[in-house]
């Protein structure tokens, strides 16, 4: 009896710790659904809510008459505003004087080039309007619109054009409408209706629902549209603006939870632009952002995007990112702006005029009259956010930073003055992810490296999308054996990565950032990628390790467990410096600077180095001095099944 009462004292405890181990499995996996949960904004639009909130005078479209008597009263008092209007003023001269634009697909896809220089036309004409209601620039304005509205249509198969210029029809008829003939109202609205908001609706719009910049540029327009045409059509417009509250979350979702916008530092200008000048036309149109601004990881995206520039002033550019240089390479045509140009300082505007962090706000862009000075299509309402910034604090970037989410980033910059302003710096930029992102590439793992002024790991970033669209080559598609793969700017044997059997990474598999440290404030951070799931079998698993040692160094340590099937695992490093190899390792020269790459395992390792000038394909990015240093490590090398390859790059 006592050992049957034991026995099922023992089963009842066994099946508690089996009931309490499921409940814990359940709640967390509950607690993970509920972390990747779409935080849904408010929708109360319906055709009533519509008549009873929308603003009853124009202007409403980032302007109404509030927004409209501070931007006036800082015109009177606000040299820094008054400065900026002027280039407004002398940018609409400019404008004035060029043709008309014609409906062109300048690469047999898109018409977004010309919707863009409508945008930024529509939209310093109409500012510019509006303040001093000069006729000459109204009849401009007249002569744009009835262009516009007369092309056979907005090139509804790449919806982005369409998205951009309805924008641009709106903010005019928004901005100058009342004071326009009422035959190009007319004119302008069923534009509005027949060539943007009911090809909207019209077909697969995969944007609706979708989660990169497509789906925040494309609602963007639309909303933008719908409010124009509001007293028109209410019904439409309702049932737009009640189907971009229910979509625009998806997008939005992305930025979780620490703000990385997973396209990279271009995309998040061109997606985070149409987000802020939406929330900004929901704003002066009904009172409500209907909870944009409350999206996880959204406001705390603009660190991000400041942290991805490094002090040369070039991008951390993974993904399709230019490096942020005017001519991709060359920093001596950089604009005045540190931290960048044209619609980055923009979009960063409103940033800095909702939270008031003077961290985000540069005068210079705003005083610089220059001919030369890199505009943003967007320049017409950055005034309206110019006028509104009042600085509250200036809370500078962290030095050691890490972003999660579905494309993880870390950031390692410092050295031992400002970081901000001191281009010998240290900056290290490095990502996990999945290649089958929008817009991502095969680099997980991957790197760029800057110190003493110089690149020395690179990303090649972005190639032309129409240049490679023009042969037939399927650049979008991205299964595990697409065209995509075949060029070397997207596959992992183009960045500073790691590779095994010399096979592509897998395309979907996921590289987390699994362990990081700050380092107690910089001194020695270090992060952690676990990349076993990007080498599909051909390796059982692999994390790699980056270690800021000091001011001056960077480790790279790659642990790895052998499969049956691992042969070779090859180190990488993509640079443009003049490489002179050593016993274990190498010495890198560029602009009069030294770089040390020490290979500290495995033992008695050395470099090879593959020129990538001209590159293996014709389709390949061409860069002047490319090249990949190599570290190749036969299987056989490790003692059994686990080894480590580590390498250790110093400033001398």
């Amino acid at each position: 009896m006592k050992s049957l009462t034991n026995h099922l004292v023992t089963t009842s405890h066994t099946a508690l710790f089996l009931l309490l181990f499921l409940f814990l499995l359940k709640q967390n996996a509950i607690s993970q659904s509920r972390s990747d949960e779409i935080h849904r904004l408010d929708n109360p639009m319906t055709v009533e809510f519509l008549m009873a909130n929308l603003k009853d005078q124009t202007p409403r479209l980032v302007l109404n008459r509030e927004r409209d008597r501070r931007l006036r009263d800082n015109l009177e008092h606000d040299p820094v505003v008054q400065a900026y209007f002027e280039t407004l003023k002398k940018d609409a001269g400019r404008i004035m004087k060029e043709p008309l634009l014609e409906r062109e697909i300048y690469d047999g896809r898109r018409m977004l080039g010309i919707s863009r220089q409508m945008l930024n036309r529509l939209g310093i004409l109409g500012m510019v309007y509006h303040i001093e209601r000069d006729p000459d620039v109204l009849q401009r304005i007249n002569r744009e619109l009835i262009n516009v509205s007369n092309y056979i249509d907005w090139n509804p198969s790449h919806f982005l054009d369409t998205g951009e210029m309805a924008l641009a029809v709106a903010l005019a008829l928004d901005w100058a409408g009342q004071d326009l003939p009422v035959s190009t109202v007319e004119l302008a609205e069923k534009a509005l209706i027949e060539k943007g908001l009911k090809p909207g609706f019209e077909g697969n719009r995969g944007w609706i629902t979708g989660n990169n910049n497509w789906n925040q540029v494309c609602h963007g327009g639309m909303i933008a549209a719908a409010i124009a045409i509001a007293d028109r059509d209410p019904h439409l417009a309702a049932k737009t603006i009640n189907r971009a509250l229910d979509g625009m979350p998806y997008a939005l979702h992305e930025y979780a939870p620490d703000g990385v916008y997973p396209e990279g530092a271009t995309y998040w200008d061109y997606g985070t632009m149409y987000t802020v000048i939406t929330e900004s036309m929901l704003t002066s149109a009904f009172g409500t952002d209907f909870g944009i601004t409350e999206s996880p990881g959204f406001l705390e995206s603009a660190d991000y995007r400041m942290l991805l520039v490094g002090p040369s002033g070039e991008f951390f550019n993974f993904f399709d990112a230019g490096s942020n240089l005017l001519n991709d390479r060359g920093r001596e045509e950089q604009t005045d702006a540190w931290f960048n140009r044209g619609n980055g300082v923009v979009n960063l505007m409103w940033f800095a005029a909702h939270t008031g962090n003077s961290l985000y706000f540069d005068p210079s862009y705003f005083t610089d009259q220059k001919d030369d000075r890199r505009r943003s299509r967007f320049d017409g309402p950055a005034l309206v956010w110019l006028s509104e910034y009042q600085p509250v604090e200036h809370k500078p970037l962290p030095l050691i930073w890490k972003g999660d989410g579905v494309n993880p980033v870390v950031i390692f910059r410092g050295g031992e003055n400002d970081p901000e302003h001191n281009p010998e710096l240290f900056y290290l930029g490095a990502k996990g992810g999945r290649a089958t992102i929008s817009h991502g590439h095969m680099d997980a793992g991957s790197f760029v490296f800057e110190l003493d002024g110089v690149r020395w790991s690179i990303d090649q970033g972005m190639q032309s999308y129409a240049t490679i669209e023009q042969t037939g080559f399927n650049l979008w598609e991205r299964c595990q054996d697409c065209d995509r793969w075949t060029l070397q700017a997207y596959n992992n044997f183009g960045h500073s990565t790691l590779t095994a059997n010399d096979a592509l990474h897998k395309a979907d598999g996921y590289a987390p950032l699994v362990d990081f440290n700050d380092g107690d404030g910089g001194s020695n951070p270090e992060a952690i990628f676990d990349l076993t799931e990007i080498f599909d079998g051909h390796l059982q698993s692999a994390s790699r390790r980056f270690v800021k040692e000091g001011p001056r160094s960077i480790l790279v340590e790659d642990n790895v467990e052998l499969s049956e099937s691992t042969k070779v695992i090859t180190w990488q490093l993509i640079t443009t410096a003049e490489v002179i190899p050593v016993k274990g390792g190498a010495i890198l020269k560029k602009d009069d600077k030294e770089l040390t790459l020490e290979i500290l395992s495995p033992a008695d390792s050395n470099v090879s180095v593959i020129s990538l000038n001209p590159p293996p394909m014709e389709l390949d990015k061409r860069i002047e001095d490319l090249k990949r240093v190599e570290v190749r490590v036969p299987a056989w090398v490790f003692d059994g099944q686990e080894g480590t390859i580590t390498v250790r790059l110093t400033g001398n």
